[in-house]
């Protein structure tokens, strides 16, 4: 009780920081083990993932992972982890805060991958559990999504520091650190002093696959690795519970199958139905392309009608007027040959009028002087 209560306490630190030699081990502790996560027994409860702790004695003894009540609304549970330093491996305990601040780079899982927590949120008062790395009864829990946006880590490094996970925090991490924290709650230290108190969940034992690897809640039934119920739980009374808990599981998977094929096939109807809107307006604008395509077509062919209409009569017109034109310029020259043909015959008639009696008199002869009759006496 003592160690756990003085290893819960301790200061908040993180890797290559020392801290006390009473919550210190020489040697590291053991992979973190692989195990299947019991469903969230109760509404608003959160998940508070296995580690190992350590008695001086008998040495690392497995706290399985279980779900817990928060100490009030809106916080969340940062766990707690190794960290190498000054040749020793110091246990850092876990806090309750306002977000998740460092816990060594550890992969927890579920919704632990080392860095923040990406689990679930509160919202209006209540926790949503995100169903894609948590594990909740959705008969009597609703308040779900679905977000896969995370980075999955498959290291099962249990401390951090030299042959584990080097990681230091970053400045988000560090302001969680300085914000205000609740510790652990009395019954989270009751679950821890309960695995202190079972022989089989000590390393030395177990050999790193611890008997109860989780529980669904604190004094609750206990669940091995592989999410059935643990041996000592093997009452009738347990076995009847772990009975209806796979029928209830079987239900749920069955329930949860028919609404991933309903919604899988409503994809298919909406796919088939877009990919019908899709053809149809294909074929609509292919038809509205063909039409306008044939309009246009159309219209250029009667431009180009009428530009050649326009062409011709342009043509005829001009040919008229050419042929106006050159009948006009024969005509004229016909007149100015006619006009130059009359010329001389009229200036031919002219001149003998002029001339005539000077040709005339020097054509005649010339006469002899009268003589003088003679007088008859």
């Amino acid at each position: 009780m003592l160690i756990g209560a003085v290893a819960f306490a301790m200061p908040k630190t993180y890797a290559q920081v020392s801290v006390g030699v009473g919550i210190s081990a020489n040697i590291a502790p053991p992979a973190l083990p692989v195990y299947t996560q019991p469903a969230c027994p109760s509404d608003g409860y959160l998940w508070q993932p296995g580690y190992w702790a350590y008695d001086p004695t008998d040495g690392y003894y497995w706290v399985p992972g279980v779900w817990v009540a928060p100490p009030q609304t809106g916080y969340l549970w940062t766990p707690p982890y190794w960290g190498f330093s000054g040749g020793v491996y110091g246990f850092n305990a876990g806090y309750w805060g306002a977000s998740v601040g460092f816990y060594g780079g550890l992969n927890y899982g579920f919704g632990y991958g080392g860095n923040g927590f990406y689990g679930g949120r509160w919202s209006g008062g209540h926790f949503m559990y995100n169903t894609a790395v948590m594990r909740v009864n959705r008969t009597f829990i609703h308040n779900t999504y679905v977000d896969r946006n995370f980075v999955r880590n498959n290291n099962h490094y249990s401390f951090n520091g030299p042959g584990g996970v080097d990681r230091r925090p970053d400045a988000r991490e560090e302001a969680a650190m300085h914000e205000n924290h609740i510790q652990p709650t009395a019954s989270q230290m009751a679950h821890q002093e309960a695995a202190h108190q079972n022989r089989a969940q000590f390393a030395n034992v177990n050999h790193g696959h611890p008997a109860t690897a989780a529980m669904n809640k604190v004094n609750g039934r206990a669940y091995t690795a592989s999410g059935r119920i643990a041996r000592q739980n093997t009452s009738a009374a347990a076995l009847r519970h772990e009975q209806a808990d796979r029928s209830a599981q079987v239900a749920h998977e069955q329930k949860d199958r028919s609404a991933q094929v309903a919604h899988e096939q409503k994809d298919r109807s909406a796919q088939v139905a877009h990919e019908q809107k899709d053809r149809s307006a294909q074929q609509a604008h292919e038809q509205k392309t063909r039409q306008a395509a044939q309009s246009h077509e159309k219209a250029d062919r009667q431009a180009q009608q009428s530009h050649e209409q326009a062409d011709r009569q342009a043509q005829q017109v001009h040919e008229q007027k050419t042929r106006q034109a050159a009948q006009s310029h024969e005509q004229a020259d016909r007149r100015a040959q006619q006009a130059r043909a009359q010329q001389p015959r009229r200036t031919a008639q002219a001149a003998p009028r002029t001339q005539r009696p000077q040709r005339a008199q020097q054509a005649r002869p010339a006469q002899r002087p009268a003589q003088p009759a003679k007088r008859r006496d």
